[in-house]
């Protein structure tokens, strides 16, 4: 690990005129309690703040060290230090307080020493608020031709060519802790949602010694989570949940859906580790991102949630609105000189037309970070909306009439929707 840098005395200003000092400024600023070192017992990091009367959603605060964040939160997306498309400063002005970081690709380019260096990934990407870095699991399965998994850990083929990457749970954490997570993850086993057979539970019982070890490779675990696996076996996500809750960690994370499986199976998973989960700590979902899928999964009683979603689809050129989304490239927006939503207040919205996108989607790349402003914008705006219902008590009738406005009739609502709504005491009636 890289030697730190030296610290420097600076004046205000200083900073914009000596490079090295902006460095030593901004880990002075941004700089948060490592995940690891000496310190006190855990703490808890959630504070309810209301409940549903009928389902299980609640809104709470995530208490974290570089600010509060309300919860039900959606988590934007950065694996490489920004959302894609747009600075870190546009994610800050949209009201985000907390997003994600990825350990593999941020690992081996450029390199944790190097982002160490410039005071954690908070400094080297300008960034003032809350990060959440994922453990490199999930590239067990994006980047599955080219991983081989083991008990000793996962062996990646670079990508980028050169050599062979080993990533252990101890180096996944060693990683997490340069890069200055405000909440680590476990680095788990995963599989493909639509595996079955003994490869399942081989990944759910790894995960477990993996967590083990992630905790003893982990001098101060209070902002590490474990990852909740087990496929779509109820009897192996039920013997996860029973393991992993001994383990006296701060939050855990649903991990292992949201990969294709059919979506009955994907809520009842939901609402089995919902169930079996402790309510005093946060539940992640990961992966999640579809509008109606945060909806129903906050009534199952998930608190946090992250996908590419919002802005993979911006660049295809497709906003999100609330009776689902608009295809811009289509002629029809040619001549449309209206905003993407009228009751949008996002700055795309604010300040150009359909017919405006539409034309720069053609020949201009500005025109997805229009999008991406847009759509992230409206998830967090849809994950504001969710809580202030929560805490007006009045969620069943916001859920009404989130799907009325996205599906029209009753009968236009997925089957799938209506029983996972009906589990949880919310009917459309």
């Amino acid at each position: 690990m890289a030697a730190a840098l030296p610290l420097v005395t600076i004046t205000p200003g200083d900073e914009r005129r000596r490079p090295e000092a902006l460095v030593t400024w901004r880990r002075r600023k941004m700089a948060a309690p490592s995940v690891a070192g000496p310190g006190p017992g855990p703490a808890p990091l959630l504070r309810v703040v209301a409940e549903c009367g009928k389902s299980r959603a609640r809104a709470g605060e995530l208490l974290l060290p570089h600010g509060p964040v309300p919860s039900p939160v959606f988590m934007p997306v950065g694996t490489r230090g920004t959302a894609k498309g747009i600075t870190a400063a546009q994610l800050a002005a949209l009201g985000c307080r907390i997003c994600l970081g990825n350990t593999y690709h941020l690992g081996t380019r450029p390199g944790p020493e190097l982002v160490e260096r410039a005071g954690g990934l908070h400094g080297f990407m300008d960034w003032p608020h809350n990060l959440l870095t994922d453990s490199g699991g999930f590239q067990m399965v994006s980047l599955v031709s080219l991983a081989e998994v083991a008990e000793e850990g996962v062996r990646f083929r670079s990508p980028y060519g050169g050599g062979e990457i080993l990533l252990t749970p101890e180096r996944s954490m060693e990683i997490q802790n340069a890069l200055g997570a405000d909440i680590a993850m476990q680095l788990d086993d995963v599989v493909s949602s639509t595996t079955t057979g003994p490869r399942v539970e081989e990944a759910m019982l790894r995960s477990v010694r993996w967590l083990d070890r992630c905790l003893a490779a982990t001098p101060r675990p209070q902002r590490l989570f474990g990852i909740i696996q087990g496929g779509l076996d109820p009897a192996l996500r039920t013997r996860c949940l029973q393991e992993m809750t001994q383990r006296d960690v701060p939050g855990f994370a649903i991990g292992g859906l949201s990969g294709g499986e059919d979506k009955s199976s994907f809520w009842r998973m939901v609402k089995l580790s919902t169930d079996l989960l402790p309510p005093n700590k946060p539940r992640y979902l990961m992966g999640v991102g579809y509008p109606t899928d945060l909806v129903v999964c906050v009534a199952l009683g998930c608190d946090m949630f992250d996908c590419v979603f919002p802005t993979r689809t911006a660049r295809f050129g497709s906003a999100l609105v609330p009776w689902g989304s608009l295809q811009l490239k289509n002629r029809r927006f040619a001549t449309d000189f209206r905003p993407i939503d009228p009751d949008c207040a996002c700055p795309t919205c604010q300040r150009h037309s359909r017919a405006f996108l539409h034309a720069l989607l053609r020949s201009d790349t500005a025109a997805l970070q229009h999008l991406t402003l847009h759509n992230l914008h409206y998830q967090l705006t849809l994950m504001g909306s969710i809580r202030q219902s929560l805490l007006a008590r009045r969620f069943p009738e916001f859920v009404r009439g989130f799907l009325g406005t996205l599906y029209g009739s009753r009968g236009g609502v997925p089957g799938w929707v209506l029983d996972a709504l009906s589990s949880v005491n919310i009917t459309l009636d």
